[in-house]
């Protein structure tokens, strides 16, 4: 047993971490602390070496988590996970791009720590309630209620329809062919009635203050002709990449019904350090 262990479960810890904190640069933090720990382990003590570096993760991504919730308090206008250049092939695997997909993230926001931990360990990791609990530091029935809890709230919160791959590229083409002509029109046929717009700029990058709601108002903000307009995969899926002025936005959208029903652009150039190589996602 040696260090190839966490060098060959890499993507899983990266991905682990990832969930948790919605923060590729956090995540990685968290792997150096993990990593650190796990030089200084007997490895002749560790039975499973896969499970033993999901649980260090877990615990080092709660920390984290913890500690950044003043930050996040704080956070200039809307915060939105940051996105991560995926390849196609991610989205051959459902479970993982709908777990890694900014929609589900921002969700996942909505979460406590433990929660959020025994949420995605459990539903997108499927570990046993055993090593979750020891990953947690609960026991396994309050983990399984815990669980239960936090099925419940991402159901409620989480896109009522499930579109397939084919669906969800042929619409996101559409808008983003509506959105290189700047037009309004255009636009609005691609979005739906009630559609809503998060923009995170993190003050450091011009963005809509607060959620904007409704097909003309959205297509309205977004009507500019002077843009260029790249089609990309974040996270999994589908989406767009555009450029004004000098300055870039990651365009991820959630479709239903053949129409876009939420847009999430981050424009925060903090968090458009990671659109030039794929992550390394598994599970």
């Amino acid at each position: 047993m040696t260090e190839d262990a966490f060098v060959a479960h890499r993507g899983l810890l990266f991905t682990v971490a990832y969930e948790m904190l919605g923060s590729a640069a956090d995540a990685e933090d968290v792997l150096q602390e993990s990593w650190l720990r796990w030089a200084d382990v007997d490895r002749t003590r560790v039975r499973d070496p896969r499970a033993y570096l999901v649980r260090t993760v877990t615990r080092q991504a709660l920390n984290r988590l913890r500690s950044l919730a003043r930050s996040r308090a704080e956070y200039v206008g809307e915060w939105l996970p940051e996105p991560l250049l995926t390849s196609p092939d991610v989205a051959e695997d459902v479970e993982l791009a709908e777990s890694v997909s900014i929609a589900m993230l921002t969700v996942l926001e909505t979460l406590g720590p433990t929660e959020r931990a025994v949420f995605v360990l459990r539903e997108v990791f499927e570990l046993p309630y055993g090593e979750i609990a020891q990953a947690v530091g609960k026991s396994a029935a309050a983990v399984r209620q815990i669980a239960r809890r936090a099925r419940e709230h991402v159901a409620a919160r989480r896109p009522r329809t499930r579109v397939s791959p084919a669906e969800q590229r042929a619409v996101v083409e559409r808008f983003l062919a509506a959105l290189r002509t700047g037009r309004v029109r255009e636009l609005m046929e691609v979005l739906a009635p009630d559609v809503v717009l998060v923009a995170d700029g993190g003050g450091l990058a011009g963005a809509a203050p607060a959620p904007v709601q409704g097909a003309e108002p959205v297509a309205r903000l977004l009507a500019r002709p002077d843009r260029v307009v790249s089609a990309v995969w974040l996270n999994g899926s589908p989406a767009g990449r555009v450029e004004l002025a000098g300055r870039s936005a990651a365009v991820s959208l959630v479709v239903e019904n053949g129409r876009i029903t939420r847009i999430h652009a981050v424009a925060n150039p903090e968090k458009l350090t990671r659109l030039d190589e794929p992550a390394e996602l598994a599970r």
